[in-house]
């Protein structure tokens, strides 16, 4: 019964975290404009994400632009952005796994092998995915956080830390305790 708990409430941290992995790779606030030396009428607000910078004028007006070229993008975006792909893929399988896994462990006990692999490979695959997503948004925050304070960077250029860097973090942390989870139910 425990055991059953645990992998119901695994297959709902999974889910949100799959979502939340999702929302981080698509929202375009992982880097923001930031707001220094007393500067606070600002006119524009900048969003750089992995697919596209947005600007935004008074708060009225909100243009985005998709990033023209994939071989114009620094390494990292690149890197970040296979990683993130990867990440959502695996969370999708993960969650389908979890589903099966849930699903005939709790029709009988017909085939514990077969059960136990099914838990064990959704409990792996969500604590890999979570890996994935942590490692972007972790590299994305420590870049802004030593740029923000890094004297040679001028103050236009300097940027804070956006939604979806803790979007991201959030979902890391659902992931990985879904993964613990169902790895515990394994054990």
């Amino acid at each position: 019964m425990g055991c059953c708990v645990l992998q119901i409430t695994g297959l709902i941290l999974g889910g949100v975290g799959m979502v939340g992995a999702l929302a981080a790779m698509a929202m375009p606030q992982w880097r923001v404009s930031a707001y220094v030396d007393g500067n606070i009428v600002v006119f524009e607000t900048i969003w750089e994400g992995l697919w596209m910078d947005c600007i935004s004028q008074l708060g009225i007006r909100l243009q985005c632009k998709f990033y023209d070229s994939v071989l114009a993008l620094p390494p990292p975006l690149e890197a970040f952005r296979a990683l993130m792909c990867a990440a959502v893929a695996l969370s999708v399988l993960s969650f389908l796994a979890a589903i099966v896994g849930v699903k005939y462990s709790q029709r009988g006990k017909q085939e514990p092998q077969a059960i136990s692999i099914f838990i064990l490979v959704a409990g792996v695959a969500f604590l890999l995915t979570g890996t994935l997503v942590l490692i972007p948004v972790s590299w994305t925050g420590a870049a802004v956080v030593r740029d923000f304070y890094d004297p040679a960077v001028p103050v236009p250029l300097k940027r804070e830390l956006g939604a979806a860097l803790y979007v991201g973090w959030g979902s890391s942390a659902l992931l990985l305790a879904a993964g613990a989870m169902y790895c515990h139910c394994w054990c």
